[in-house]
Formats: structure tokens, C-alpha cells, sequence
């Protein structure tokens, strides 16, 4: 697991980086792959918790479109950081933490990925607005 987003000052200095990556998703186009799809594709790109978080907002597309953003920004930083292999949607998991702040919850390969390169945190920075939505993925050693 690596959801803490706690970060002393004095481990700031200490961090490696080791793989960055960024994306963003186009709101308007998650807006369309929820009415023609929904029903199949939801399953097939979010976890249960992020579906329900999701649905759950005013503007459904907006949340998905973001984390949709930040698991293609951690695919990348994996890639980046010399992982080869391919990872599926549901192996990287955006959480919130309870004031807010997100965090990635890595699953099965994207688990093993940061095992093997030494990863010891995936730090992420999630924006949206009301037409895009664009993610930050650093993995630190």
C-alpha cells in the first residue's frame, strides 16, 4: 500500500525520484463514454470506491475523467522509471484521505512494479475543471 501522503521536512530532502508521469482527460469525452458505456465500462476502469465517489458527485464525468488522468499519469511514471509491462485500470487506485487530500492505492502489478523498482511512495496532484481533468504521478524512492 502506498496511500500516505504524510510527509516530514526532513524527507523531503531525502527523496529519490524515480519515475514522473502527467495526463489529462477530456471531461466531455468521459461525459459520452458514461451514456453510451456506463454500465460496462465503469467496471472495466474503476474500482468499486472510486465508482461510488464518483457517481456519487454532482458531476460524475468531472471525477472520473481525473482519476482516469492519474492512472494514466502513474502508468507513465512507472514506464519512465523503467517498469516494462503493462498494468490495467484497476491496478492503480486514487483514495482520498479525510481532509481531502489524494492518494494511490497500488494493486497486483502496479504493487510488484514498485516492489521491484524500490518505490517507497507515489505522490499525486489530481486538477480539474469544469471542461478537463489533469494528474501529477511521482514515484519516490
Amino acid at each position: 500500500r502506498l496511500a500516505d501522503p504524510a510527509v516530514g521536512a526532513g524527507d523531503r530532502l531525502a527523496m529519490n525520484p524515480l519515475g514522473i508521469g502527467i495526463d489529462v482527460v477530456d471531461v466531455a469525452r468521459v461525459a459520452r463514454l458514461l451514456e453510451q458505456h456506463g454500465d460496462r465500462a465503469l467496471p472495466r476502469l474503476l474500482t468499486g470506491a472510486e465508482r461510488e465517489y464518483c457517481l456519487s458527485m454532482a458531476v460524475p464525468a468531472r471525477h472520473i475523467a481525473v482519476r482516469l488522468a492519474a492512472k494514466e499519469a502513474a502508468f507513465k511514471a512507472f514506464h519512465s522509471a523503467g517498469a516494462r509491462g503493462m498494468l490495467g485500470w484497476l491496478e492503480v487506485e486514487v483514495q482520498r484521505h479525510p481532509h481531502g487530500e489524494p492518494a494511490l492505492l497500488l494493486h497486483r502489478r502496479a504493487r510488484a512494479f514498485a516492489d521491484q523498482l524500490h518505490v517507497s511512495r507515489a505522490l499525486v496532484s489530481l486538477s480539474h475543471s469544469d471542461s478537463q481533468g489533469a494528474a501529477v504521478v511521482l514515484l519516490v524512492g
